[in-house]
């Protein structure tokens, strides 16, 4: 019967680690500190649309009877970038390195920059008890500041599901959660190195 539970966990395991190497290897990155953070919304797919577009002009027809609230929502949708996504996952990679050891800020005079480059988004929703959590999938590029081309890792994390926030009725607050898994994936990587 243990046997049988411990089975059971393996592929819940697994799914919260789901990442594809594209080139280059978590070891190249050992020796590395600090980083310069930067992120890329550019030609991102939101799930069910056929652009980001798309998804923005449906949710603010919705909202068409209030145009105050419909102008809102298409504003907040790209401010939650800065103000939400980005310090979240910058913040949470940050408190995992307790002692300082690995950082990361938007720094362009470090050596070394970590691209977060979004993909694919699922904005989940948060009507009702149970709500759906957000994900995301990311590519996660590091190079060389000054030489672009020097590429060490280039690595694809797969549907990060989002940790828990406290507003679930908020968008840009699901959404963040994506990007802390987003942060404690990677860091977990990175910690196998050091």
């Amino acid at each position: 019967m243990k046997h049988f539970f411990i089975l059971l966990l393996i592929p819940v395991a697994m799914s919260a680690q789901r990442y594809d190497i594209i080139s280059g290897k978590f070891e190249n990155l050992k020796s590395i500190a600090a980083y310069n953070v930067t992120f890329d919304y550019k030609g991102m797919e939101i799930n069910g649309y056929a652009s980001e577009e798309a998804f923005i002009k449906e949710k603010v027809e919705k909202r068409e009877k209030n145009p105050e609230k419909a102008e809102r929502f298409a504003k907040q949708w790209y401010a939650d970038r800065e103000e939400k996504y980005e310090p979240r996952f910058m913040e949470y990679f940050n408190k995992r390195f307790d002692k300082g050891e690995v950082s990361v800020a938007k720094n362009p005079s470090a050596t070394y920059t970590m691209k977060i480059k979004t993909v694919w988004i699922y904005p989940g929703y948060g009507i009702g008890p149970g709500g759906e959590p957000p994900k995301i999938t990311a590519i996660v590029s590091v190079f060389e500041t000054a030489n672009p081309a020097n590429v060490l890792l280039e690595v694809k994390f797969e549907k990060a599901i989002g940790l828990d926030n406290k507003n679930l009725n908020d968008p840009g607050e699901r959404i963040s959660g994506a990007y802390e898994k987003l942060a404690k994936n990677l860091v977990q990587q990175i910690k196998r190195i050091l």
